[in-house]
Order: C-alpha cells, then sequence, then structure tokens
C-alpha cells in the first residue's frame, strides 16, 4: 500500500492511497475459501462447492466486503503511521474509474486535532456566590404548595366564579360523540381556563343535578384536525358545586401531604431552596472559570467540529423561532446575527477541546458504573421494549457512548478545576446571584455589531459564556429529593387534573432565545442525534384533554 500526503494546511490533511489490486484479490480469495464450506448447490454434495463456481454466485458481493474492509484497514494505517488524531471522520473517496482487477485509488481528506500546550490550570480564581435560605422564602415556598392545594368544600346554591364543579361531560360534533370528549366526574375550577374558550363560562349558575347543554367551538389551532374551528356542544350533568375554604397552614396541613408536621416540610423545602441556589452558584463559579480559562488559551479548532456545532445551535434556534408569534420576524432576527452565533460555536469547540485535554492531562475519568448509568438513564425515554436496544446500540458505537459521556466528564473537569482554584466566598442575594449570572451574557451581547436586542436573553450570548452551564442551572431540579410525598402528591393531583379536562387554551409558546437559554446544551448534547429505536410515543391526547405547548 502505498501512501502520498498531498494537504498539510493548519489543520487540514489530504492523501492519496494507492491499495495493490493482488492485496485486494487476495483478502477475496481468502474469504471465498473461507465460505465454500458452507455454500450448499444442487448436484454438489454439502462443502464440495467447487471455488469458482462460489465465486461465480457470490463474487461481486465479496469483492465488495473485502474491499471495503481493506479501505478500512488502509484508514486505520494512515491514522497510525502518520500519529493523526481525527476531529471527525475521514472523508474517503474510491476512483471514479476503479473497476475488479485494478488497485483502489483513494483520496482521502481530513482535519487533525489541534496540538495544545498544556493549559495553565494554575493560579485561578473564583469567586463562590452564596445565598442563604431565608425564612420568609421558606414561608412564600409553602404558600405556594398551599395555594396549589386548594381546598373546596361542598356549598348548596348556584356556581359561582371561583367554585369547583363535579360534572360528566359529553362532546358531540353534529350530533355524533367525538373521539376523547367525554369524561366522569371531572372536577373544574370556573375561570380557571383550562377548558377550551366558552366552555366555563357557561357553567356559571349550574346547581348539583342540574343537566344543561352548552355550545363552544373549538380554537382554529386546536391540535385535533377533526375539531379546529368547528362548533360542537357538551351535555353537561353535574353532581356536585364546591366553594373554595381556607387552607389553614400547620401541621395537620403537612400531614395531608404525608408529612409528620409543617416543621418537616419547611425543613424539606429548605433543602430544595439550597439545591436550587447552589446550581446557580455552580453556573456562575463554571461561567468564570471558563471566561479564564478562554483568556488564557488560543488555537485553532477544526472547522468542521465549529460547523457541527454551529449546525446543531443554528437548528435549535431556528426551531424555537417558529414557533414565536411572528416567527417571520424572529427567524429574520437570528439571521442577522448568525456570524454571531458562528463564533459562539467556535467558543464551544475551543472550550471543549480544552477541557478534555485538561482532563486527559490529569487522570480525570468517567468510571465503567457512571457510564452504565447514564446509559440507563438516557434508555428511559425510550419504550420498555426498546432500552435494551438502545442499551446494546450503545454499547456497539463508539461515537454514541462518546456522545453520552461527554457532559459528565465535561462536568467532573470543571470539579476538578473548582478543586484546584483558590475560592473566596460572598453571600449574595438570589436576585444579585442570578444578575452575576446575566452580566456576563449582557457583555457579551454589548461586544456584537449593532443589533435589535430581543426582549429575552440572547441563548447564543448564554451558550458563548458558558457552553454547557445552563444545564447545570438545571441540575437542582432534576437532582433535588421529592418532599416525600408533598411533592409526589402534588404531581399526582396535577396529573388527575390534567387527564380529566376538555382543551385549554393553547398556551403561547416561549420565546425561542429564552427557551434556549434556559435549556441549554443539557438537552442538546447528551441526548442521541441518530440511528436511535424509536422513542417512546406519547399517549395521544384526548380530544377533550389540555393542549400543551
Amino acid at each position: 500500500m502505498q501512501i502520498v500526503e498531498t494537504t498539510n494546511e493548519g489543520l487540514k490533511r489530504a492523501y492519496t492511497v494507492t491499495i495493490p489490486a493482488k492485496d485486494i484479490s487476495a483478502r477475496v480469495e481468502g474469504e471465498i475459501q473461507k465460505i465454500a464450506p458452507q455454500v450448499r448447490m444442487p448436484g454438489f454434495r454439502p462443502g464440495k462447492v467447487p471455488a469458482n463456481l462460489v465465486k461465480k454466485m457470490h463474487g461481486e458481493a465479496i469483492h465488495r466486503e473485502a474491499l471495503n474492509t481493506t479501505i478500512r484497514e488502509a484508514m486505520d494505517k494512515l491514522v497510525a503511521d502518520n500519529s493523526l488524531r481525527p476531529a471527525m471522520n475521514p472523508d474517503v473517496a474510491l476512483g471514479e474509474g476503479y473497476e475488479q482487477g485494478k488497485d483502489a485509488e483513494l483520496t482521502v481528506s481530513l482535519e487533525v486535532l489541534p496540538v495544545i500546550e498544556a493549559p495553565a490550570i494554575d493560579g485561578l480564581k473564583l469567586e463562590k456566590l452564596i445565598v442563604p435560605v431565608a425564612e420568609s422564602a421558606i414561608d412564600e415556598a409553602v404558600e405556594r404548595i398551599a395555594s396549589q392545594q386548594q381546598r373546596f368544600e361542598t356549598k348548596d346554591g348556584a356556581a359561582e366564579d371561583g367554585d369547583q364543579v363535579i360534572i360528566d361531560f359529553t362532546g358531540k360534533l353534529d350530533g355524533v360523540e367525538f373521539e376523547g370528549g367525554k369524561a366522569e366526574k371531572a372536577p373544574l375550577v370556573i375561570g380557571s381556563g383550562r377548558f377550551i374558550p366558552g366552555f366555563e363560562e357557561q357553567l356559571v349558575g349550574i346547581k348539583a343535578g342540574d343537566e344543561r347543554t352548552i355550545t363552544v367551538t373549538f380554537p382554529e389551532d386546536y391540535q385535533a384536525e377533526n375539531l379546529k374551528g368547528k362548533e360542537t356542544t357538551f351535555d353537561i350533568v353535574a353532581h356536585e358545586v364546591k366553594a373554595p375554604a381556607e387552607t389553614k397552614i400547620d401541621d395537620d396541613f403537612a400531614k395531608e401531604l404525608g408529612l409528620e408536621g409543617l416543621d418537616q416540610l419547611k425543613e424539606l423545602l429548605k433543602g430544595q431552596l439550597e439545591q436550587e441556589t447552589a446550581g446557580l452558584t455552580r453556573t456562575a463559579m463554571k461561567r468564570s472559570l471558563l471566561d479564564q480559562l478562554a483568556a488564557g488559551h488560543d488555537f485553532d479548532v477544526p472547522p468542521t467540529m465549529v460547523e457541527a456545532e454551529f449546525s446543531q445551535i443554528w437548528q435549535q434556534l431556528t426551531h424555537e423561532a417558529s414557533h414565536e408569534e411572528d416567527p417571520e420576524a424572529a427567524l429574520k432576527e437570528i439571521e442577522a446575527e448568525k456570524d454571531d452565533y458562528r463564533k459562539i460555536a467556535e467558543r464551544r469547540v475551543r472550550l471543549g477541546l480544552l477541557l478534555s485535554e485538561i482532563g486527559q492531562t490529569n487522570g480525570v475519568e468517567v468510571s465503567q458504573q457512571e457510564m452504565s448509568m447514564l446509559v440507563s438513564q438516557a434508555a428511559q425515554q425510550y419504550r420498555p421494549e426498546d432500552r435494551q436496544r438502545f442499551m446494546e446500540y450503545v454499547a456497539n458505537d463508539p461515537m454514541m457512548a462518546a456522545q453520552l459521556r461527554a457532559p459528565l466528564y465535561e462536568d467532573k473537569v470543571v470539579d476538578f478545576l473548582i478543586e484546584k482554584a483558590e475560592v473566596t466566598e460572598r453571600e449574595v442575594t438570589r436576585d444579585e446571584l442570578q444578575a452575576a449570572i446575566e452580566a456576563d451574557t449582557d457583555e457579551a451581547s454589548a461586544k456584537k455589531p449593532a443589533a435589535k436586542k430581543a426582549p429575552a436573553k440572547k441563548a447564543a450570548a448564554k451558550k458563548a459564556d458558558v457552553a454547557a452551564d445552563e444545564g447545570d442551572a438545571e441540575e437542582p431540579a432534576a437532582k433535588k429529593a421529592p418532599a416525600k410525598k408533598a411533592a409526589a402528591k402534588q404531581a399526582d393531583d396535577a396529573d388527575a387534573d390534567e387527564a380529566e379536562k376538555p382543551a385549554a387554551k393553547k398556551a403561547p409558546a416561549k420565546k425561542a432565545a429564552a427557551k434556549k437559554a434556559d435549556d441549554a446544551d443539557a438537552e442538546g448534547e447528551a441526548k442521541p442525534a441518530a440511528k436511535k429505536p424509536a422513542a417512546k410515543k406519547a399517549p395521544a391526547k384526548k380530544a377533550a384533554a389540555k393542549t400543551e405547548d
């Protein structure tokens, strides 16, 4: 095999590789000899089919596989002999005039990872902003739970705005019941806005035992095609009318949530608040850390990696912009800042390579147990019958495994650097902590060319500063321990309410930039992107169930 380097410019490399025809033929013959004993053909005893007939029957497929195997081996040799560290899979092209029996002429182009000098990690200084949990914040959290656990007591007389009614309803389109438009003993608070426009208002004045038929028109943007903009009727049977009752915050209230008393509820909520602010504190520290690393290291990065990162950012931004109230204006706005987003992608790639180098130099590793937990967690997004198939796929695909591993590895490197840094602590309020996190966003935005500022913080500005730390900001919500049965009970109650309610007014789409800033990389980076088993399907929502954004 002959290898000739044709390009060596910066991180770009190109080669011509010539694989002699005799090497390919030798592999073909070897494969024929291997499979011949297994071939069955009328007129021949098992295992006695002549090799020339086997070649005539299967030669083309065998040659194709032999050629592919030989090319893969040639690429491995090219990388090893030239001590290459490919940034992405090499681009390999077989000469157009290739035929069986001829030498295989390959053109290979690739980009290599930069050689990064030993990263300077000494002298890092970080400020840890600590937010003490005030009693007032705990009281507010208790009151929020109390408001979510609104109690109702049966009352005599007609239902008023704010009352809860327990009803059966049956929806009909042109006199015929439609799928999902029926429920029994469904609780509904009049004025809550949970049902489609016009539904709740027509229940004012209803009494226990009353029956009535109401007429409502489904919204034009309703998810069920057969109901969009259609006038329908609902037959209503009222079982009970309840008025709001005062929720007294005391030990009995906490016990209703499955706790021992109010003190335990407050202690659990205090712990949750501490975890939430700890996540924000880490985000601020990580941002400062990455800023210091970025300022102290500058090197070329592979354009293909930058383009891949940019494509991911751009895909998410355009998706979110398409769900804005004015998609055309939102798309035009991000298009005007396309170059800024590309710079953000470049910075993220550079920081990723830098963190990887620091981790390898200092022996940071993701254990097999940690990796198994990552794969198991990722498998939960699939249907139960597909989870094992997904885990096997990850086990056999190094690229997918690396994709799952990357965010955890980065966090471990960041934790290592924080431990190495000189850290000083300062008490602040939560608002001050949030302002400190957003300060870098505003500074990054100020460095951009003059452009119309979006109402919400630009996602890209945040991504420019932190790579993946918005994921850290989300961590407490994912990791915090539920307040025993309190959180579970709230979730159960909410689910019970959602399951039986007719379609509500569609919530306005979140601002693309704001949502992007919140979700950041915790969604995009860790989630498998391709070749994955069919994801778990969401249950089909009832036509009468609330529309979710």
